[in-house]
């Protein structure tokens, strides 16, 4: 009896230590797509500093990953195996527009430092995520510089 008892802890440690091994934490909003490209469908958009469980390890660009139930891909440079801080914006809540490729993007938000994701420090002091350089910081004086 005892011998199965060891065995069954045994078994317990070992599977929780791959569970540990397999999960990553996403280093900004990120995109689940259908497929493992940049044109498939948004099946949703994870938020910043979430867990989601990966099937394995590898070194790829885009990898299957679990997430409240549903499957789909994201790229791999934008998980990390530690948890990041979340960067804090200035203002309580953070809006969100749908671009002209359709995808759901962060609106330009104040922050104190540079956040994840950003892409260009508008004149206003906020920082854009806007995925073309078309337009951006449009309504907020411009680009000072992009990142």
């Amino acid at each position: 009896m005892r011998k199965i008892l060891l065995l069954f802890v045994l078994l317990v440690f070992v599977f929780s230590l791959n569970a540990q091994n397999n999960t990553r934490y996403t280093t900004c909003n990120l995109n689940m797509r259908s497929q493992a490209n940049t044109a498939s469908e948004v099946i949703l958009v994870i938020p910043q500093g979430t867990s989601v469980t990966i099937d394995e390890d590898c070194d790829c660009k885009w990898i299957p990953i679990t997430y409240n139930g549903q499957i789909g891909y994201v790229s791999t440079k934008y998980l990390s195996k530690e948890k990041t801080s979340i960067e804090v914006p200035y203002r309580s809540s953070i809006k969100y527009y749908t671009n002209s490729c359709g995808e759901k993007v962060q609106s330009p938000t104040r922050y104190k430092s540079t956040p994840t994701g950003a892409t260009a420090l508008c004149r206003d002091g906020t920082y854009s995520f806007s995925q073309s350089r078309r337009g951006t910081c449009s309504h907020h004086g411009g680009v000072t510089k992009w990142l």
